[in-house]
């Protein structure tokens, strides 16, 4: 990722942009805040770190950001004294507590890359995934995906996504043909729609993979619970093989909007049939 630093205190910025190259990426540094804005619209920067201080109310700074890029541009505020309420309140993706923890920015740095990564993948155009038997269309997720990292920005407003996917698809396409492939994706399917209580909405936003967005949930462990309760039931679904000679492996993952941290994460294995049949 190409990052920007904007930060007053050179040491800091200086001990952040070298931990951050020596994780490969690309980094800025920049002292001052308005100059900060051109920058970002000038170097295609997909994360901003910055510290807002003196500033009491940074909302102005997220905005301008915002609206110097056409793509997508993950902010995380550095502070002494801010939680991670008001930072979110402000419009920004997450928090990184100062003094600054090197563990924590590596965190928050990859939290950054998968919301970037994540953006980009779901907002991709060149393929769609029809709606069917249940299952929106990728681009009907895309919108409401969109909507979600919206109220985030306008209102601090928190929602998660589970990401059901058939991990090694292309490997049982490679060994067993496209149709032992499909015909496994088309059996999860026809499972998570069972499986899905009539609130959920259920895409499919990848060959092999789906996903459930979950807003303003009622409780904060309801997205967890919801995640493993999915991971719980696939785990059970033996209908799921693909009736080739490779094992089905299934991904349950769980991330929340907009930090983009990777709240929960299960993988199952179903083997062929005819292995099964043998035990």
């Amino acid at each position: 990722m190409k990052i920007l630093v904007v930060d007053r205190d050179r040491l800091t910025s200086q001990m952040i942009r070298t931990k951050l190259e020596g994780a490969g990426h690309t980094v800025i540094e920049e002292a001052v805040k308005n100059n900060a804005i051109e920058l970002i619209g000038q170097n295609d920067i997909d994360a901003v770190f910055f510290d807002p201080a003196p500033l009491t109310n940074a909302r102005p700074i997220v905005l301008g950001i915002r609206r110097s890029v056409s793509t997508y541009t993950y902010v995380c505020m550095m502070s002494h004294n801010l939680t991670q309420k008001e930072a979110a309140d402000m419009g920004a993706n997450d928090l990184l507590a100062k003094p600054v923890d090197a563990e924590q920015l590596v965190l928050k740095s990859e939290n950054a890359k998968r919301m970037v990564a994540l953006v980009n993948r779901i907002g991709d155009e060149s393929e769609d995934f029809p709606s069917a038997g249940g299952v929106i269309a990728k681009s009907a997720f895309n919108q409401l995906f969109l909507s979600a990292i919206d109220r985030a920005d306008r209102y601090g407003e928190r929602s998660y996504i589970v990401f059901i996917e058939m991990s090694n698809y292309e490997d049982i396409k490679a060994m067993d043909g496209a149709y032992a492939a499909e015909y496994a994706v088309s059996k999860m399917a026809q499972y998570l729609v069972r499986l899905r209580r009539q609130s959920d909405i259920i895409a499919q936003t990848g060959p092999g993979e789906y996903a459930l967005l979950l807003q303003r949930p009622q409780q904060d462990n309801e997205p967890t619970e919801a995640a493993s309760r999915f991971a719980a039931s696939l785990s059970e679904f033996d209908d799921i093989v693909s009736g080739g000679s490779t094992p089905v492996e299934i991904t349950v993952s769980l991330l929340d909007i907009p930090v983009c941290n990777q709240l929960f994460k299960r993988s199952l294995m179903h083997q062929p049939q005819q292995v099964q049949s043998a035990t």
